[in-house]
């Protein structure tokens, strides 16, 4: 199984990224998930750089460890021929080590540049024609394509990889993980179960790398450590399309407020038992995944890189 390591852009200046960056490659880590928000989920969250950006410099910083957009959302904010262009040059900078994670995004990012908030079921026939379009430009020739969504008119990328990046699609419920296993070379979720990875598997002609996100809290007190969950990142206590629907961060905010510790902390791993973290990296292996990355919300991130390299990577790896 590989591990790897959030970088979670809602939660941390760019600096800061590219330092953990460094050091989760030191550490040992296989792989980095870099989200893409244009709002972090709550205000205290209090970040939201360009995820494009961080990507480039990493790619510099760096020279083992895969790169993985967590997940970039290519049909409204993003059109997919920018994408197409923004993924193949990330490709070139990381020597290859990069991952293309789409998904069909949330209100709250999305809404920003006026074109509305589609339904799920449209959401994922313009995710779909995005794809096809991402691709065609990866060919290298003259575009044009005229669909139900997007129009790309005499486009041509010209700077283009000689390995493409894979196209990993991200689904929380069944409808969408059988389109990730139709139109992509991989899989990524949030669920810790089988209840999305059977159906991408089911529907998947040639079944490739199955991504998980565990949110952790690190700490030597339990306590503290799932309050932190609590203040710092409630969404974990959010489900289903309630994640995608909400529009702004004081929405987010008023929905996080009647929620409890033990209703965010449920399914977090909190503390420093390492056997427990090992618990749940296993129960995310018995469910089909084969990619865990971690996502430490505890403030102290270079003491959970040590703490994760000294005990629980060497058992993982193996």
């Amino acid at each position: 199984m590989k591990i790897g390591y959030t970088l979670a852009s809602e939660e941390r200046g760019p600096k800061g990224l590219i330092a953990t960056a460094v050091k989760a490659e030191e550490k040992g880590f296989d792989f980095l998930g870099v989200s893409d928000h244009f709002h972090p989920w709550t205000p205290i969250q209090g970040q939201s750089p360009f995820s494009w950006s961080i990507i480039a410099v990493v790619g510099q910083a760096t020279s083992r460890i895969e790169v993985f957009s967590e997940v970039v959302c290519p049909i409204m904010r993003y059109h997919p021929a920018i994408v197409a262009q923004a993924a193949a040059t990330s490709q070139i900078l990381l020597d290859g080590r990069y991952i293309l994670g789409v998904g069909t995004g949330e209100y709250l990012n999305e809404h920003v540049v006026g074109e509305g908030w589609p339904h799920i079921t449209v959401r994922r026939l313009m995710l779909e024609e995005a794809v096809e379009i991402i691709r065609e430009l990866w060919t290298g020739k003259i575009v044009n394509y005229y669909g139900d969504f997007f129009t790309v008119e005499a486009a041509r990328l010209y700077t283009l990889p000689k390995i493409l990046p894979p196209i990993v699609v991200s689904a929380f419920g069944p409808k969408s993980a059988k389109l990730a296993g139709r139109i992509g070379d991989g899989f990524v979720s949030v669920v810790p179960s089988r209840e999305v990875v059977e159906p991408y598997e089911k529907a998947s002609e040639m079944i490739g790398p199955k991504y998980v996100q565990m949110t952790v809290s690190f700490g030597t007190d339990r306590e503290a450590a799932k309050k932190r969950v609590k203040d710092q990142w409630p969404n974990a206590g959010l489900s289903g399309q309630v994640v995608s629907e909400l529009r702004t961060t004081e929405y987010f905010k008023q929905a996080f407020d009647t929620l409890t510790v033990e209703q965010v902390t449920n399914g977090v791993v909190c503390g420093n038992d390492a056997d427990e973290y090992l618990e749940q990296i296993q129960k995310l292996k018995e469910a089909g995944y084969t990619h865990v990355c971690l996502h430490d919300v505890s403030g102290s991130e270079g003491a959970f890189l040590d703490f994760a390299a000294k005990e629980l990577l060497p058992e993982m790896q193996d």
